[in-house]
């Protein structure tokens, strides 16, 4: 499951895809338009600051914009951003590795086999969707084997 500060994240992001390129948002009009705690957004956007996905303008004509270009967003990248590793198991995780505690051996556990098929699925979902195709209307990933998957 995602967490709250995900979804709003990837909200937030959407808004300001649909808004027009070169008028920013102010935090309030997101806040309003995509029903996210004001105070909440605020640290969400500063975190998407940091990692260089929105960028900010002070003063009068001031707000948020995208950094990046929708097309070039994926959920993935946001929810790794925001939520830390996409990985069911520890020992499945490419950017936080960890074996785990009560393992005998990675090769032979059953679990760990099943989860990667879930792991890599669900990457290969999240890190092929873009912001741009979610606000699309479609939320189709271009992974025709990702499609596969979800449909089987």
């Amino acid at each position: 499951m995602i967490s709250q500060k995900a979804k709003y994240a990837l909200r937030a992001l959407a808004a300001l895809a649909q808004a027009d390129p070169d008028e920013p948002m102010l935090i309030s009009e997101i806040a309003v338009q995509q029903s996210i705690p004001k105070k909440f957004l605020e640290q969400i956007l500063l975190d998407l600051k940091r990692s260089g996905i929105v960028v900010s303008r002070r003063g009068k004509q001031g707000g948020y914009l995208l950094l990046k270009p929708a097309d070039a967003i994926t959920f993935g990248e946001v929810l790794r951003l925001v939520d830390g590793p996409i990985a069911p198991l520890p020992c499945l995780s490419q950017t936080a590795y960890r074996k785990c505690e009560d393992c005998d051996g990675e090769q032979l556990c059953e679990i760990r086999h099943v989860f990667a098929r879930v792991a890599d699925a669900t990457r290969n979902v999240l890190f092929t969707t873009t912001i741009a195709d979610a606000i699309e209307g479609t939320g189709e990933t271009k992974a025709p084997a990702a499609r596969e998957l979800l449909t089987a």
